[in-house]
């Protein structure tokens, strides 16, 4: 059966001035997948989500997201899909529940603020404040509020940077449960690990252009069948499975 495209991105470009970030971007996103963007800082991942989230206009190109094309149907992108927040985006006098409710009024969709906690292991957190949480914690609650309104597709920029390995470890296993119950999930990380592990396929872009997208094992064994040999011999774990196996996966949160 031929998987049906989500998102469709053709020859994108953004300029600012005399500068272009990016630099004709063409890819597809899959209904179900989970896509990776990978690339250094100022490769123009960001830039690009941000044009696909409605939140940054495009110079040219086109862009179409669950069958609406970004220039004539904007707001109807907006309803499907979920955009992770900044943490400055959360109002800090009210608690979890308050914040799930408000959000819930914004997209006009009835919630379940404890079930939605429950799912993201947040629900003896349900009358904290957004302050008061670990790292973890908050990565946890902002994409449980990407949930909110019911997305087909939600977008996690970098969504891990800073956490421990069991907090990476377990944000990981939440966001394929997201994937699992048939949300789309297109994510971009700078860690190889993660996007190796979570990533159906992943774009590399650099300089503004698309420079490799394929599976992460079949970009691997491309590297490989070309005689590319690693200096250190690749074992069967790395330094991060050993702190796992030794310290247990739960959670040790404040």
């Amino acid at each position: 059966m031929e998987k049906k495209k989500i998102i469709e991105v053709e020859n994108l470009v953004k300029k600012y001035g005399d500068f272009t970030a990016v630099k004709g971007i063409s890819f597809d996103v899959f209904e179900g997948e989970i896509f990776g963007l990978l690339g250094p800082n100022g490769a123009g991942k960001s830039t690009t989500l941000e044009i696909i989230e409605t939140l940054r206009e495009k110079t040219s190109g086109k862009v179409v997201v669950g069958g609406y094309d970004l220039d004539k149907s904007p707001n109807d992108i907006k309803k499907i899909i979920g955009v992770q927040l900044q943490s400055s985006g959360y109002y800090p006098g009210l608690n979890l529940i308050e914040l799930i409710e408000m959000f819930g009024g914004l997209y006009n969709q009835p919630v379940k603020p404890l079930q939605l906690l429950g799912m993201f292991n947040l629900e003896d957190k349900a009358k904290a404040q957004y302050k008061e949480l670990s790292g973890g914690q908050k990565q946890r609650f902002s994409i449980a509020t990407t949930l909110i309104n019911k997305p087909q597709i939600i977008f996690l920029d970098e969504p891990t940077t800073g956490l421990d390995p069991q907090a990476r470890r377990n944000l990981w296993d939440l966001i394929q449960e997201v994937r699992n119950q048939g949300t789309t999930v297109v994510i971009t990380t700078h860690y190889m690990d993660e996007a190796e592990f979570l990533c159906n396929r992943c774009a590399i872009v650099d300089s503004g252009r698309i420079i490799a997208i394929d599976s992460p094992d079949a970009l691997i064994d491309k590297l490989v069948s070309s005689g590319f040999e690693r200096k250190k011999e690749v074992k069967k774990a790395n330094l991060e499975d050993v702190f796992i196996h030794l310290t247990g996966k739960e959670l040790r949160e404040e």
